[in-house]
């Protein structure tokens, strides 16, 4: 009888979006252009499905890590994290969960090692299934509504133009430049380097 080798993932790297060709290239959903940009540099496919995510594994920075973007539609994420993270024995430190975030010009990058939710649905949901906000997590802007009546989920949903699409565009590739630094040499010198 053969066993297989445990597995040495020492992070996830969680990219969060909605699956489905109409959210594609949305705003809500540069969590997992970032994991494509990865996946693509490193020509490995984010395909299949584990934890309630389409994944891959990858060496990033020196580490093992499994590329994630759950499946379970953006307010539901923590299913997934929670599945892989407690299959690998992994403390919320070392799950990295990528997001849009309104508060933030289009194209901007916040890193923070920990923190609240900011009102943002996939990672509230995450927060509830680790029991904790103490996981390092990388925002990128979308920027906010263009005006008071306009609807939230219609301003996420949204696909951004001209010069914000190209400014998300820069901003996913940076953020995949930010991702390895992140794994490599903690959130504290990537927040100085992206932030």
């Amino acid at each position: 009888m053969f066993f297989k080798k445990p597995s040495n993932i020492t992070w996830l790297v969680v990219g969060l979006g909605n699956v489905g060709e109409a959210y594609e290239n949305t705003r809500h959903n540069v969590g997992f252009e970032v994991i494509d940009a990865i996946a693509d540099k490193l020509d490995i496919p984010v395909q299949r499905l584990k934890f309630k995510a389409l994944t891959n594994t990858a060496t990033l920075g020196g580490e093992k890590v499994l590329l994630m973007k759950p499946v379970t539609y953006m307010n539901l994420s923590g299913e997934a994290v929670e599945q892989a993270a407690a299959f690998y024995k992994l403390p919320p430190e070392r799950v990295l969960v990528i997001s849009d975030e309104v508060a933030l010009p289009p194209g901007k990058l916040r890193i923070r090692p920990s923190g609240s939710a900011g009102g943002h649905n996939g990672l509230k949901n995450i927060i509830a299934h680790l029991h904790s906000e103490n996981f390092p997590r990388l925002r990128l802007g979308v920027g906010g509504k263009p005006h008071p009546d306009y609807d939230m989920a219609d301003w996420v949903l949204g696909h951004p133009q001209g010069e914000d699409r190209k400014a998300l565009n820069d901003a996913v590739s940076r953020a995949a430049q930010a991702v390895e630094v992140i794994i490599k040499e903690g959130p504290g010198p990537a927040m100085n380097k992206f932030n």
